[in-house]
């Protein structure tokens, strides 16, 4: 086979990619960016696609050093420095932001370094957004398999016995001495009252998880609530010698739900005054943190265990039985605390020793938070 054979064969009006046509395609890679750098880490090109995510142009950026893209906590962690040495050692892609690895000459000379970037953040907030959809869908079925394990157990079982004391009593009233059907209509009338809060506490929490319209946060002031609430408790308090106090500002506003944190409040008080023995304390106080409020409501009660802590505000429904056994409703108030305050934008915790008392903390937003202004718009759009 002569010389003329081994010339590559090139067909009629086929195009040659240039230089140009190349950098006109790389260019073209708005979602990705694509520049270098030569040895001594200087950017010397830089893509359109990397002025649309680093919002740095062309003009800005050329001799400014590698680092300038990272920051300043990655700077502080070597990042720049470990994606270079990574692919400076065996060429292998190193994923941290994007991809990095050697620009050789032809003769296999080090140029600089070739940096490949795709912007992610939607990506991102799409997982988020899906992750959030199913932890919310596994709280939403949890919550559900308690709820129907009450109505099935710890509403059913109390019923019936309150049917059968009503059936004797019927048929045997008559025959019976004054003083023990007395007695017999006093359980009754306790047993009815804490079933009809057991059911409003299950209405309560039903309501915060699948009636949103009901949903109305406004501007409040937290100190009227507080006092709210001790106003309704003040008699039990005062039956234990408990100190109720408060030292809210009378300015002290949240941007709330009023009847959510009336409920909150009510909930955490009433549990303290249960854990709290004579002669003890309640204290309500809050403290600004940044666009939140931080209420504490600390007693001088029984404390609690490590273990009971943790437990507290996700029980299942076999924790949330015995919670009414021994608290009539406890459990399940804790719950509706929790919910009322994650969709007020607020949060909950809890620092306990045992023997000396507890303080529950809990915060809420002072303005309206954006996510509720983004919710507004959508129910009006939905009108």
């Amino acid at each position: 086979m002569n010389a003329e054979q081994n010339k590559p064969k090139v067909l009629k009006n086929q195009y040659i990619p240039t230089a140009e046509f190349y950098s006109q395609v790389i260019d073209s890679l708005q979602d990705y960016s694509i520049f270098t750098v030569d040895t001594e880490l200087v950017i010397n090109s830089w893509n359109s696609g990397a002025t649309t995510i680093f919002q740095y142009e062309t003009d800005e950026i050329i001799g400014e050093k590698f680092e300038i893209i990272f920051t300043e906590e990655d700077r502080k962690t070597g990042a720049p420095a470990l994606e270079i040495e990574t692919a400076s050692k065996n060429g292998s892609k190193f994923y941290a932001y994007g991809l990095v690895f050697p620009l050789l000459g032809i003769n296999g000379e080090l140029l600089g370094y070739v940096k490949i970037l795709r912007d992610l953040t939607e990506r991102k907030k799409s997982e988020d957004s899906i992750s959030k959809h199913v932890k919310e869908l596994q709280e939403l079925n949890t919550h559900k398999e308690s709820v129907l394990a009450i109505l099935s157990h710890d509403l059913r079982s109390p019923l019936a016995a309150i049917i059968s004391t009503a059936e004797y009593l019927k048929l045997n009233y008559e025959k019976m001495k004054p003083s023990t059907v007395k007695e017999m209509l006093d359980l009754l009338h306790k047993s009815t009252k804490e079933e009809l809060n057991m059911l409003d506490y299950l209405v309560e929490w039903a309501r915060i998880k699948y009636a949103a319209d009901v949903f109305a946060p406004t501007k409040i002031k937290l100190a009227d609530y507080v006092k709210k609430v001790f106003d309704t408790l003040n008699e039990s308090a005062s039956i234990k010698t408990i100190n109720l106090h408060h030292d809210i500002h009378e300015n002290t506003n949240v941007f709330a739900d009023g009847k959510m944190v009336l409920s909150i409040l009510q909930n955490i008080v009433s549990n303290a005054l249960k854990h709290t023995g004579a002669g003890g304390d309640i204290i309500v106080t809050t403290k600004k943190k940044e666009d939140k409020i931080i209420v504490e409501i600390k007693d001088t009660g029984i404390g609690m265990t490590k273990e009971i802590q943790e437990k507290l505000f996700t029980p299942q429904a076999s924790s949330l039985s015995k919670a009414r056994e021994e608290d009539k409703g406890a459990g399940i108030g804790l719950l509706l605390v929790k919910g009322f305050l994650e969709k007020n934008g607020g949060e909950i915790w809890v620092e306990s020793i045992v023997g000396e008392g507890s303080s529950f903390y809990f915060t809420l937003p002072i303005e309206k938070p954006l996510s509720v202004i983004e919710n507004l718009k959508k129910i009006d759009d939905l009108a």
